[in-house]
């Protein structure tokens, strides 16, 4: 119940919505894997994975308090500037390459991220969506309208709708 929440509450159309039911039952036109393939194959995860996490503990500060360890948070120029928000930016964007690598089971590919996040880390599920919102963001002002074109966004929209559906997958 609570991936269908995480979905229902992603800004995407209504296109994409009715492809989803499960993230067992997504299923992938031939345009959208190569969307998302060739979108994934541009982005930096140097460049993006820094930007997403900090435009999220910035946009949403309540999210900082999973990165107390981190340092110094207190400002956005700290955020910004920090190396382990940058370093932990870029293994999120890694365990993105894990779901492009597994489109057909993202859910399995998920399972044991998706138990820490929940039994060690506790981190609320809606924080995968609102991450994936930035992410989004964060590639599409990056690339603009003629690479992250409506075409493109609605596949990348699915694939994170699924992401975060599995990360959440494993929650009670």
């Amino acid at each position: 119940m609570r991936e269908r929440k995480a979905f229902d509450q992603l800004t995407c159309s209504s296109k994409v919505r009715r492809h989803f039911h499960t993230v067992n039952m997504v299923q992938w036109t031939d345009a959208e894997r190569a969307a998302i393939v060739s979108l994934w194959g541009k982005i930096d995860v140097g460049e993006i994975g820094p930007q997403a996490l900090s435009r999220l503990l910035i946009v949403y500060p309540w999210t900082q308090r999973h990165f107390s360890g981190f340092g110094d948070i207190s400002t956005n120029a700290a955020i910004v500037a920090n190396d382990k928000v940058a370093a932990h930016g870029k293994t999120v964007m890694g365990g993105l390459d894990r779901a492009v690598k597994n489109l057909d089971d993202i859910k399995n590919a998920y399972t044991k991220l998706s138990q820490k996040h929940s039994e060690q880390i506790h981190v609320d599920p809606d924080n995968f969506r609102l991450l994936a919102e930035c992410i989004s963001v964060c590639v599409g002002a990056k690339f603009g309208p003629k690479v992250f074109n409506a075409d493109a966004q609605e596949a990348w929209q699915k694939f994170l709708a699924v992401v975060v559906a599995a990360l959440g997958k494993q929650y009670h």
